[in-house]
């Protein structure tokens, strides 16, 4: 990258753009960071205060400070997608748009998986609205070249998180299992996982940024440490320090049953063997290395939540859908 950029973030202050942010404004770019204004932006970058379903509202926030790139974490359908086009191109020289590897065909034909591989997932309307989006993306790019970059993470966590099956976003894995409640591991807990620090995942889509080689292109960024789901809880609670945890080892089928929008959440995503294939990614940018592993990053995470016990509430939605697994499951084995 030859030289400093104006990169603006639609999105910016999530699980995994924060750690882009703060790292790309490290660099010496200068970062605006588009949301709605309900929490503060990180540090380094301008914040730009507006409705993204609003164009309007976008041209006024932007101005005639027309960014270089625009990194879209925040763009779900097709509407999202094409509002932005309609209101960069031919302004931008890039824009990266956050799809998810949810994208990938399930069940998986093969894996590692690679950025040429089979899309379609059935399961998951997040995963098909994404889909869509990149479909629509490509056809702009080979029809007008319209600058699009696609990136497409995995499980990425920061430490704000704690990785499970059913959404990682809280503390409350840990405190059911410090109150002797049971949580779930899906099947029998041995299949194959990739869990991706923010920090590393940062490394990867900043070295992107402002690459003209890598317009028209796909990338995954994720890490090559492969865990089981056993191996991935065995960590929390040695990270967690808990004595005798509770895990019911749970086919997905019948977690399903119970509880219908885990089928977005197992067959669509965590019950697929999730591994990579980094090659191209590391082709593009040399300087990607995953260094942080799961062990190190599940024990900044457990740090942050004990240093408050405000945050380790529960999640309600998290809670429940353990609990209510847990009960069907006992009393059915029973």
């Amino acid at each position: 990258m030859a030289s400093l950029l104006h990169v603006l973030f639609l999105g910016g202050t999530g699980n995994i753009s924060t750690s882009a942010v703060e790292l790309l404004a490290a660099r010496g770019h200068r970062i605006s960071v588009l949301t709605r204004g309900k929490q503060p932006v990180p540090a380094g970058a301008h914040s730009l205060v507006a409705d993204r379903h609003d164009e309007a509202a976008l041209r006024r926030a932007i101005g005639d400070d027309w960014p270089d790139v625009v990194i879209n974490f925040i763009g779900y359908t097709l509407e999202d997608v094409a509002l932005d086009h309609a209101l960069l191109a031919g302004r931008v020289r890039q824009y990266i748009f956050i799809s998810t590897a949810m994208v990938y065909a399930k069940p998986h034909r093969h894996v590692p998986l690679t950025e040429d591989g089979p899309r379609g997932n059935p399961f998951s309307s997040y995963a098909q609205k994404k889909h869509t989006c990149e479909d629509w993306l490509w056809e702009k790019w080979r029809a007008e070249k319209f600058p699009v970059t696609i990136v497409r993470p995995s499980h990425t966590y920061g430490p704000h998180w704690i990785p499970n099956p059913v959404r990682s976003s809280s503390y409350t894995p840990i405190a059911r299992l410090e109150h002797r409640q049971p949580i779930f591991v899906h099947n029998d807990g041995q299949g194959l996982w990739t869990l991706t620090a923010a920090s590393d995942f940062a490394v990867g889509l900043a070295g992107l940024v402002g690459r003209d080689d890598a317009l028209g292109e796909a990338f995954h960024i994720t890490s090559d440490e492969v865990l089981t789901w056993n191996q991935i809880y065995a960590e929390v609670i040695r990270a967690a320090g808990v004595c005798d945890p509770k895990i019911l080892k749970i086919p997905a089928e019948f977690i399903c049953q119970i509880c219908p929008p885990m089928t977005e959440r197992l067959p669509a995503d965590k019950a697929e063997p999730g591994v990579f294939d980094n090659a191209k990614i590391k082709r593009f940018v040399p300087e990607f290395e995953c260094r942080k592993n799961f062990r190190a990053g599940i024990a900044e995470s457990v740090a942050w939540f004990r240093a408050d016990p405000a945050r380790q509430a529960l999640d309600p939605e998290t809670d429940g859908i353990f609990s209510a697994v847990c009960a069907a499951w006992q009393a059915w084995s029973n």
